[in-house]
């Protein structure tokens, strides 16, 4: 009861903590300051890192996380940001990126807190690799780390539905990353668009009511965005349907092997 206690706690704080970085431009104004933004860069990314940590150590104190599980999660991290680079070394459809789909399954099959260091040590690896590091980063890492979080939630829509094994589970989890594609960009141009803006219809206005801002942020989104989510949308939906099972019987084959637990369970 007290480790699942501690679970639940962990996943408000890591929501809670994102949630005010990306809100803190519209709640201090001062936020907006590009060279306030870039010192808190780093400090933005060590707390991700440090949550990162802690949840290590949470999961380490059940066997969830033992040493196996962390040597698999940092070769899925591995082969995730791999992923990512070649998607910037091979530029395929604008917008279009692999490296959800093992995100979103790894937060399934294995839950919640695991779902986000998956999520956000892709991105923050990734980063290194690329050279794509910048003020964006920390958005990057959090809104990944939320896809992975939240896609435990679709374990407990298809065991209540009791939709494991079938195509149900697949189709659950292919809307699941459809819609991910989507919010992701939309959640994504939230970290730019207070900096960045655009036109005088569609920058943020301290003086303009919620109603006139979120018509702003339309019209930004629409121009700029929202062509890429659909692609990415979009093959987040091919990938889910044709390697989401066979993914899953590997997890499932590991977690069988190498775990304590008796045969055929898995995570919560």
């Amino acid at each position: 009861m007290k480790k699942t206690l501690t679970g639940i706690l962990t996943n408000i704080f890591v929501f809670l903590i994102g949630l005010l970085s990306l809100l803190a431009p519209f709640i201090l104004p001062q936020a907006r300051n590009t060279e306030i933004q870039s010192s808190a860069f780093p400090i933005v990314v060590s707390l991700i890192i440090i949550l990162c940590l802690a949840i290590v150590f949470i999961e380490t104190q059940s066997s969830v996380l033992d040493n196996k599980m962390i040597a698999f999660l940092g070769v899925l991290i591995s082969i995730n940001a791999g992923l990512r680079f070649l998607e910037n070394a091979i530029p395929g459809p604008a917008g279009f990126s692999p490296t959800f789909f093992l995100i979103i399954l790894v937060g399934y099959f294995f839950g919640s807190r695991i779902g986000f260091l998956m999520g956000a040590m892709t991105m923050f690896v990734s980063g290194l690799i690329t050279g794509g590091i910048g003020p964006w980063l920390p958005g990057q890492m959090i809104t990944a780390g939320w896809v992975g979080q939240t896609a435990s939630i679709v374990s407990y829509i298809n065991n209540k539905l009791h939709l494991k094994e079938k195509f149900g589970e697949v189709l659950v989890l292919t809307l699941f990353s459809a819609f991910w594609g989507m919010l992701y960009g939309l959640i994504m141009n939230l970290w730019f668009w207070p900096f960045l803006g655009g036109g005088a219809g569609s920058s943020w206005s301290q003086s303009a009511s919620l109603l006139e801002n979120l018509g702003k942020y339309g019209a930004y989104y629409l121009a700029t965005s929202v062509i890429w989510d659909i692609t990415r949308s979009i093959g987040n939906i091919l990938i889910m349907l044709t390697m989401a099972r066979p993914f899953l019987k590997v997890f499932q084959r590991f977690y069988q092997r190498f775990s304590f637990h008796s045969e055929g369970s898995k995570p919560s």
